[in-house]
């Protein structure tokens, strides 16, 4: 019993440490309440685990001790030895909660099941590199030393006897109520204070107070309850829907009122994104140019921020006359993978991983973009800064109907500098544009072209290829000139948004018609709240999520784009094709083009009006006003569902009816 007390007591100090270091200034004056019912909730809710600190050593210590003296004398020795192995776990645990917030601004959740297939090379980088992870691991011995010393401290404590009875009834019936009253003492602990299954705690139980304050809410929920929470819950459940399950889901979303599970097939499931372009707006250009860029995070480019110059040859093509700009944009999925992959499919991954899944590693959907941008007489090629074999990426996109694929590793020299993700984005990129020249015709070519130096640990030599802060940015304050750690990511930003701009400039040189999209595959928090720049503690909504965007070519004017301020990755391809094709011609697209006014983006993740922008999964939301000081959250709310539980259920189809998928490959299908 004493030694069940130190589990709660480390998950508290771990929900402190993370509060104090991620979470707004806490006063205990005025948010008593609710940091008292964050803990207490906490503590109840972890019992879920933490119970098991006192069953587990009862039944395989305690109560064989009674019968086997010899194994009674090392029975504190190996309820020690149980004790701080559990409490290690917790730490690591920690640890990990720790580092994935850094990059995801949320606790443990389904992305992290994401991880299983992603680049294990990259990931031990940013660990060992980025956040110190030879540290980080021998810290674990300090802590399983002190873990130790404090289970032999509590042990040491005086006991209270257990009572020695003559009367063998009395004994038994005392020995009876006393293993009874530890089963029932474990069950009230596990069900958080209640001895109800039905009552234990649970997300949708979080106190009120503490719920509506949303980082609070996510310091109630212990690491290994969230991690049991993801794994509970499989993102692929819809895979498990029926046809008819699926229609009803469908038929909720007027588009699709029709569905029914007997008659749907591959043209009359599609048909409904079938659009006919009205007809060229700019002269088809040889070239189009479609660069991604790794994180490329709007937030930079807010005035807030000017300071910072970590933008600016951005804002210099922004600033062009023929350039298209949105500033409240959208990616299609909250990490890299989805992202890419529901660019080039023209569906939303949804998490679903579609490009790690054979049938896609031949066939493709009727919305790929590569595939349609065949069929207007473009040659397509796929350029990427890094390895081929990352997520599937040579397998998935030459099935989406890319007539070719490049690597950086492949078309770079074996002695090029990389980082473990890829090739650094200024040789990777002029090693592209080097090839594009030398191979130069007189087709028509589509460049989809995805950069990887903006993303952690954010070890690359800047400072070698330009970046100094003191010069960039000499009007912050001196704190975040200390910090050298922000300054690296920062820094890469910059070195990012250079390397882009190099490679636009020369092409725009050597290509002057083109069409050139450039946008980021999504966000990250590299916002330095911390330093005095802005009065805030914590991203907005629009921060937290919204990635770049601009397309520029030479006749493009203002007046096309129908006023448009909001968008996501799904009206890129729209555009292209309402951009450059006859009219007349036929096309699949899940979202309309900038060249008709939007009222909402909606994807799998979020959703985005003229003045609000959601998150679906905390269910929440904010106005998209750029200001210093805090912007209210409204909480409890979650618009267009219908429209995103079908989007959703659309790819589950796919995946379930690869018979509906073609081969981009053969003539025939096309």
């Amino acid at each position: 019993m004493k030694l069940a007390i130190l589990a709660p007591l480390i998950c508290a100090l771990f929900r402190l440490i993370f509060i104090r270091f991620y979470g707004p200034q806490y006063s205990l004056k005025q948010d008593w309440r609710k940091l008292y019912h964050c803990f207490r909730y906490g503590f109840w809710w972890g019992m879920d685990f933490n119970a098991y600190v006192f069953l587990v050593p009862l039944v395989l210590i305690s109560l064989p001790s009674i019968f086997f003296a010899d194994y009674f004398v090392f029975g504190d020795i190996l309820r020690i030895i149980g004790l701080s192995l559990y409490l290690l776990v917790l730490y690591v645990a920690f640890i990990g909660k720790m580092i994935f917030y850094y990059h995801f601004r949320d606790i443990f959740n389904a992305t992290m099941r994401l991880g299983g297939k992603a680049d294990k090379r990259n990931l031990l980088d940013i660990f060992f590199n980025q956040h110190h992870g030879a540290w980080l691991l021998l810290s674990c011995i300090p802590f399983l030393a002190l873990c130790v010393f404090a289970a032999d401290a509590l042990l040491k404590l005086p006991s209270v006897p257990y009572p020695q009875i003559e009367n063998v009834f009395l004994a038994y019936a005392f020995n009876f109520l006393f293993v009874a009253f530890c089963v029932v003492g474990f069950y009230y602990c596990r069900f958080g204070g209640s001895l109800k299954h039905a009552d234990k705690p649970e997300w949708d139980e979080v106190p009120e107070i503490v719920k509506a304050d949303i980082f609070l809410g996510k310091a109630t929920v212990d690491d290994l309850v969230a991690i049991e929470m993801v794994y509970s819950r499989p993102v692929q459940d819809l895979l498990n829907h029926n046809d008819e399950q699926s229609s009803e889901i469908l038929r909720r979303e007027p588009l699709f009122a029709d569905v029914t599970s007997a008659v749907i097939n591959r043209e009359n499931l599609l048909a409904r994104f079938k659009k006919r372009a009205q007809g060229a707006r700019i002269t088809p250009p040889k070239k189009i140019f479609f660069l991604l860029g790794e994180s490329y995070t709007q937030a930079p480019f807010d005035p807030l921020y000017d300071n910072l110059h970590l933008s600016d040859r951005g804002k210099a093509f922004r600033a062009d006359p023929h350039s298209f700009v949105i500033n409240n944009f959208l990616p299609a999925g909250l990490i890299s993978q989805p992202a890419i992959t529901s660019l080039i499919s023209g569906l939303f991954d949804s998490n679903l991983e579609i490009n790690e899944r054979e049938i896609f590693w031949h066939n493709t959907s009727l919305l790929s973009l590569p595939l349609q941008l065949k069929k207007l007489g473009y040659k397509t090629h796929l350029w990427y800064g890094g390895g081929l074999s990352w997520s599937s990426l040579g397998l998935f996109s030459q099935a989406s109907g890319f007539d070719r694929v490049y690597g950086g590793n492949e078309i770079c020299p074996k002695d090029t500098p990389k980082t473990w993700l890829g090739i650094y984005d200024h040789l990777f990129l002029q090693q592209t544009a080097k090839n594009i020249v030398t191979t130069d015709s007189e087709e028509f070519e589509f460049h989809f072209i995805y950069t990887t130096s903006n993303h952690g640990p954010y070890t690359i030599p800047i400072k070698k290829y330009g970046w100094d802060a003191e010069k960039i940015m000499p009007n912050v304050p001196s704190s975040l000139k200390k910090d050298k750690a922000k300054l690296a990511d920062l820094g890469t930003y910059w070195y990012a948004d250079q390397a882009l701009f190099d490679f636009v400039d020369e092409i725009k040189t050597r290509y002057p018609d083109s069409l050139i999209i450039v946008t980021g595959d999504h966000s990250r928090p590299v916002l330095p709240l911390n330093h005095d720049i802005i009065k805030r503690q914590e991203e907005t909504l629009r921060e937290r999520f919204c990635t770049s965007f601009a397309m520029y070519h030479p006749q493009f004017t203002q007046a096309m784009f129908a006023g448009n301020t909001i968008g996501g990755h799904m009206n890129i391809l729209p555009t292209i094709i309402e951009s450059i094709a006859p009219a007349g011609f036929e096309y699949y697209s899940l979202a309309p083009s900038f060249f008709e006014p939007l009222e909402r983006v909606v994807t799998p993740y979020h959703w985005l009006t003229a003045n609000q922008m959601g998150y679906y999964q905390d269910r929440i939301a904010q106005t998209l006003t750029v200001s210093a000081d805090e912007v209210d959250l409204i909480r409890n709310t979650a618009r267009f569902e219908s429209e995103r539980d079908a989007v959703v259920e659309l790819t589950g189809w796919l995946v379930r009816h690869p018979e509906f998928l073609l081969n981009a490959k053969e003539p025939s299908e096309l």
